[in-house]
C-alpha cells in the first residue's frame, strides 16, 4: 500500500520519550495531540491537527500499566482512521501479553490473539514491533507485522565494549536459538540453563549445560519481568565456576523487587533497550539502557518509502 501523504509520528501516555527520540531521527515533529484523562480515569484522546491522508505512526508499547496502554492505543488508533488517516501504523516496541501465546495447560486464554484481534478491529494497518516473545504472534495478525530485533545494537554494544573469554548463555531451552545466533555474531562459545519454572514467574534452575568454568558470561533473552529467574541463572553460572557474568534483555520490564535482586545478584551489568520506559529503582549502577530509537526510526523510514525493511536485521 502506497502512501502519499507526510509521515506523522504520535504518541499516546506509555513513552513519550521513545516518541520524541524517533522524531529526532526522522527530524520531525511529535504529533499534536491531546491524552488526558477524564476524572473517572477514561482515556480523553482528541488530535491536535489534520491528519487526512498522513501516514501515521502511534508510538505505544503496550508495557505496565498494560491494559491501561493498550486501551490507549485502540482508542488512538481508532481516532486516527475516522480522522481519515491513509495508513495507521501501531508501533509497539513492547507487545504486552506475548506471554499467552498457547494453551498450555487447561482453561487459559490464548490473550496475545485476542489482543492482536482487537488492535486489527480498531483499524491499525499494519504492526512494528520488537523481539516479540513468541515468534509465531506474528500469525495472529491478519495484518503486515514488521518485526525487528534489538540484536544489531546489542551485537554492536559488546563490539565497541568487547568481553574476552566470552561465552553466550540460553537462560532455558526455549531461548537457545537467540543465543545461538549472539553467540555467532560475537564469535563466542555456547551453554544454556537447564531449569523447571514450576508457577509463574519463578523458576527453579536444574543444571548447566556446557563448560562455563573461568569463562566470562553474556546471558541473552527477550524480556525480564521480576530478575527471579536471571539472578538463580547467574547464581548457578557462578556455582559452576563462571567468572563475570552479564545479561541482556530487549524488554526491561523489571516488575516488583527485580532491581534489588539484580542488586544483590553475581551479575556484574545488566543491558536492556528503551522499549520500555525505565522504572524507579536502585540496581546499584548494574542495569544500562539502549536506545532503539534509531532502528525504529529507520523502520519508519523504510516503510513509509515502501523499502525493505530486512537491511535492519543480522
Amino acid at each position: 500500500m502506497s502512501v502519499t501523504g507526510s509521515i506523522k509520528i504520535f504518541s499516546g501516555n506509555a513513552h513519550r520519550g521513545l516518541a520524541e527520540e524517533i522524531c529526532g531521527q526522522l527530524q520531525c515533529d511529535l504529533g499534536k495531540a491531546s491524552t488526558d484523562r477524564f476524572s473517572d480515569g477514561e482515556f480523553n484522546f482528541q488530535i491536535g491537527e489534520n491528519v487526512r491522508g498522513a501516514d501515521v505512526f502511534i508510538v505505544q508499547p503496550t508495557c505496565p500499566p498494560t491494559d491501561q496502554n493498550l486501551m490507549e492505543l485502540l482508542i488512538m488508533i481508532d481516532t486516527f482512521v475516522r480522522a481519515s488517516a491513509e495508513r495507521v501504523t501501531a508501533v509497539i516496541p513492547y507487545f504486552g501479553y506475548a506471554r499467552s501465546d498457547k494453551k498450555d495447560r487447561p482453561r487459559v486464554p490464548i490473550a496475545a490473539k485476542l489482543v492482536s484481534n482487537l488492535i486489527t478491529t480498531a483499524g491499525a494497518s499494519r504492526i512494528l514491533t520488537i523481539d516479540l516473545h513468541a515468534s509465531q504472534i506474528q500469525g495472529f495478525f491478519d495484518i503486515p507485522v514488521d518485526h525487528l530485533y534489538a540484536a544489531p545494537i546489542v551485537v554492536e554494544y559488546f563490539r565497541n565494549n568487547p568481553i574476552e573469554n566470552l561465552i553466550v548463555v540460553a537462560p532455558d531451552t526455549g531461548g537457545a536459538e537467540r543465543a545461538r545466533a549472539y553467540a555467532k555474531r560475537l564469535d563466542a562459545g555456547l551453554a544454556l540453563c537447564d531449569k523447571r519454572r514450576e508457577r509463574a514467574n519463578e523458576a527453579d534452575v536444574m543444571n548447566i549445560v556446557g563448560d562455563v568454568s573461568g569463562k566470562n558470561c553474556l546471558i541473552v533473552d527477550d524480556m525480564c519481568d521480576t530478575g527471579g529467574t536471571i539472578c538463580k541463572v547467574a547464581q548457578a553460572l557462578h556455582e559452576a565456576g563462571a567468572n563475570e557474568i552479564f545479561a541482556v534483555f530487549t524488554h526491561g520490564v523489571l516488575s516488583g523487587g527485580a532491581y534489588d535482586k539484580i542488586a544483590k545478584s553475581h551479575l556484574k551489568k545488566v543491558i536492556v533497550s528503551n522499549t520500555i520506559p525505565a522504572r524507579n529503582g536502585s540496581s546499584g549502577g548494574k542495569v544500562e539502557v539502549l536506545s532503539v530509537a534509531g532502528l525504529l526510526a529507520s523502520a519508519i523510514r523504510s516503510i513509509h518509502d515502501e523499502t525493505s525493511v530486512s537491511s535492519l536485521f543480522i
